[in-house]
């Protein structure tokens, strides 16, 4: 490996001291794991089994830390390796949510009910490959909605499962008060997203794990729903961008498709080989994720409604964000 290069890499990123020798050691030991094992970096099939080799290896030597994957896809950037980076992201991209429902279950209804729906789903530990997670997931889910009813079901996602900081969102709130009320604010964060999906094209680079292409700006521009969001009186009706939107829009089979749209770390790979083993139910948490950005700039917890999900079959996944009374429309 290039270690001043990586280091001045690190440097760049304020990864300096400690953490730059940690960072350092696991890619040394990254590298020296792909000689002994006769792994390769060489094409994105063998970048990616190379990573997801690594990570068993870092997972059996309790290596599996937070910070240490953050090192893997910084190395894959540092090298320009997308599929390393990509593959190194996702398996630590949402690792919370099941560990993260397993404390708001005890916390709402007892640790009797929790471990009488947790019996037997072992909790996967951090750099697990997202095809080994929607079976401990959908398994939850289903136990979950058959003891405790719906509506409970629901109660325990809506807010997500993911871990998300009110900080994050500082920019949104500004951009919203900056505008002087939700349409205007919408519309703004329409211009902004295409201005932001554009630069990655021009600069080849990636938006969040996918590459950007003129057909994917095109249909972004083409549903406003997933550009800005869509007000209908007061709530907001966002969908998401597709997660392989490139991919999305090639492929002809719903499956296939459903496959590329969907997100989530922990019911994807339930799509690859047929009907998803997830209740459509759990999209809920994802509904939480959406409605977070409003909750922000509004200051107070809001409600969000799954309208639609490829989970039950639909062509994407579409939610409505109802705003508080009193919101200026202009």
């Amino acid at each position: 490996m290039d270690k001043d290069g990586f280091t001045a890499y690190l440097k760049e990123r304020d990864c300096t001291g400690d953490a730059a020798n940690e960072a350092l050691a696991i890619v040394e030991g990254f590298e020296t794991f792909l000689a002994e094992e006769g792994h390769s970096l060489d094409s994105d099939a063998a970048a990616m089994e190379a990573t997801h080799a690594y990570s068993k290896r870092m997972i059996e030597q309790e290596l599996n830390t937070w910070d240490n994957y953050v090192s893997l896809l910084r190395y894959g950037r540092f090298l320009g390796n997308d599929a390393l980076f990509i593959t190194a992201l996702e398996l630590i991209d949402g690792a919370e949510a099941l560990g993260r429902l397993y404390e708001a279950l005890a916390e709402a209804h007892g640790e009797d009910v929790r471990d009488r729906i947790f019996d037997g789903i072992e909790i996967p530990p951090l750099g697990t490959s997202n095809r080994d997670k929607p079976a401990a997931m959908g398994t939850a889910i289903r136990r979950l909605e058959a003891e405790l009813g719906r509506k409970a079901c629901i109660d325990l996602l809506k807010d997500s499962l993911r871990h998300l900081e009110d900080a994050w969102y500082a920019d949104g709130k500004t951009i919203y008060e900056e505008a002087g009320g939700i349409d205007a604010y919408l519309e703004r964060k329409g211009r902004d997203f295409v201005a932001e999906l554009e630069k990655h094209r021009d600069e080849g680079t990636l938006f969040f794990s996918q590459p950007i292409n003129d057909a994917v700006i095109e249909y972004v521009k083409a549903h406003p729903e997933i550009r800005s969001g869509v007000r209908d009186g007061n709530r907001i009706l966002e969908a998401k961008i597709p997660h392989q939107a490139i991919r999305f829009l090639e492929a002809a089979d719903p499956a296939e498709k459903a496959y590329h749209y969907c997100h989530c770390p922990w019911a994807k790979e339930s799509l690859r080989d047929g009907p998803t083993t997830v209740p459509p139910i759990f999209c809920n948490c994802s509904a939480g994720f959406h409605k977070k950005p409003y909750e922000a700039i509004f200051g107070r917890p809001l409600r969000a409604e799954v309208l639609e999900c490829v989970l039950a079959g639909d062509p994407w996944c579409k939610f409505a964000i109802y705003l508080p009374d009193g919101v200026d429309g202009s």
